[in-house]
């Protein structure tokens, strides 16, 4: 008898990140049997709160929260070995098990330390340039994930299979570094640079070394091999045995390297279609894909922000919702910047997702505010959009063209019933759907896994 296949899940933002894809990831892995990273690196940052217990995630799969299920780290990541490591041992303290259930392509590109410190030093001549009258910096996190993804798509990367295979990974590190060096002492003037006391062990007089890096390749190599693994084939026959698998996304669709706010952007595609790429599946396994989106607006690091908002002034709506809200990265820890929802932003979202339905967070977050100003287009030179413009230019001379509802004083943390939330709040949502034209299916009213409303399950069609 044929095995009844599965059902499929994609979730990604539909903001600039930050949007609580982890806590919705690890609630519907209730349903799901297995969990895949399908792009970005380290630089994402995934908070899970479990009763009461927080827990912070950056390359792990959001599911390994939950007993039992697998968790794939698939192609279209670019994998740092060390900060992988690190992840797996704070895990593991905490008493989760995870080497037994983590799975990682041995197609992904590697993250080593030649790339952060590219990535540094980049950004220090950006800054450098700025006061100069540039471009000025794109705002990276400074973890190597861009020049990772440039020596993949220019067929030098080292790949986690490389690891297996010490001699060919030295010849291929001896080469890169020879690149890197050029670019770093030449082009850059690393040897005037400062570097953080993490990479210093690494360089000398502003050259990388290659003794310290091939050894701590080798070293985590060890520990990782048992965990490389055919990701495509294996998502490929959980799905024909029947199982649920989640796509997990990282960052959000206006840092997508295509669809987003470029240049101010990530290096990787960040929107739903990529999960078939990133994880080596057909894009008929794709089943419904989910759009998170906060109810309001957020944004890290540099780019334009239409509706922001005056987020550092007390007493101000933006300061309500950046200290309310708690709203500081997971893997940097700056400031993020607020401002009131864009429906227009997420007609864009919708579009290049093909997005099924929405799952609203921190809608808590409102609470006591008078007024909302819900975003329903924009004014550019003199014409009415209704939907985000491409590229960072025009995005930047957009103003934004507000409606004003009304807000609610009732609490609506913890609410898990949708006709008990406060009729503002319902009036709220419905424009929301209206204005992008994507239904609701999920609302989260506080980071807790269990306070969450439910209008139609993802996995049940």
């Amino acid at each position: 008898m044929k095995p009844t296949t599965g059902r499929n899940v994609v979730v990604v933002g539909t903001q600039w990140g930050d949007e609580g894809k982890g806590k919705l990831v690890d609630w519907l892995t209730e349903s799901a049997q297995g969990v895949v990273r399908f792009q970005g690196g380290h630089n994402a940052g995934h908070t899970l709160v479990i009763n009461g217990v927080t827990t912070a995630l950056h390359l792990i799969p959001s599911g390994i929260m939950r007993p039992g299920v697998t968790c794939y780290i698939g192609n279209g990541v670019v994998l740092s070995p060390a900060k992988l490591l690190e992840e797996i041992e704070g895990l593991e303290k905490a008493g989760v098990q995870v080497r037994q259930r983590l799975r990682i392509s041995e197609a992904c590109p590697l993250i080593l330390p030649l790339h952060a410190v590219l990535d540094v030093a980049r950004e220090a001549a950006r800054e450098a340039a700025q006061a100069q009258g540039g471009a000025g910096k794109i705002g990276t996190t400074g973890r190597g994930i861009g020049p990772a993804y440039e020596d993949k798509i220019a067929r030098r990367a080292l790949r986690a299979q490389d690891l297996k295979h010490p001699e060919r990974f030295a010849v291929k590190l001896r080469e890169l570094l020879a690149l890197y060096n050029h670019v770093l002492m030449g082009l850059l003037g690393s040897a005037q640079l400062q570097f953080a006391e993490a990479l210093a062990p690494y360089l000398k007089g502003g050259a990388l070394q290659f003794e310290p890096i091939y050894a701590e390749a080798m070293r985590h190599a060890e520990e990782l091999k048992p965990m490389l693994a055919d990701v495509s084939r294996e998502l490929n026959e959980a799905h024909r045995n029947g199982a649920n698998l989640l796509f997990e996304g990282a960052q959000g669709t206006l840092l997508d390297v295509d669809h987003g706010t470029y240049p101010f952007v990530t290096s990787s595609n960040c929107v739903a279609g990529n999960a078939a790429a990133g994880a080596g599946v057909g894009p008929g396994l794709l089943h419904y894909v989910l759009g998170i989106t906060k109810a309001y607006c957020t944004r890290v690091g540099s780019g334009p922000f239409p509706t922001e908002l005056d987020w550092e002034t007390e007493g101000t709506p933006g300061w309500h919702m950046s200290t309310v809200g708690a709203e500081k990265g997971v893997t940097t820890g700056r400031s993020r910047r607020c401002g009131w929802f864009d429906a227009a932003l997420l007609k864009r979202s919708a579009q290049v997702n093909g997005l099924s339905g929405l799952c609203l967070t921190k809608l808590d977050v409102l609470d006591g505010l008078k007024e909302l100003q819900l975003c329903v287009g924009y004014e550019l030179d003199g014409e009415r959009l209704d939907i985000l413009p491409l590229g960072a230019d025009d995005i930047a001379r957009c103003r934004p063209i507000y409606e004003t509802l009304e807000g609610w004083s009732e609490s609506t943390v913890g609410v898990t019933q949708y006709d008990k939330l406060p009729i503002n709040a319902r009036l709220y949502l419905q424009r929301i759907e209206h204005a992008t034209g994507v239904p609701i299916h999920v609302i989260s009213t506080s980071p807790d896994r269990d306070h969450t409303i439910m209008r139609r399950h993802p996995f049940l069609g």
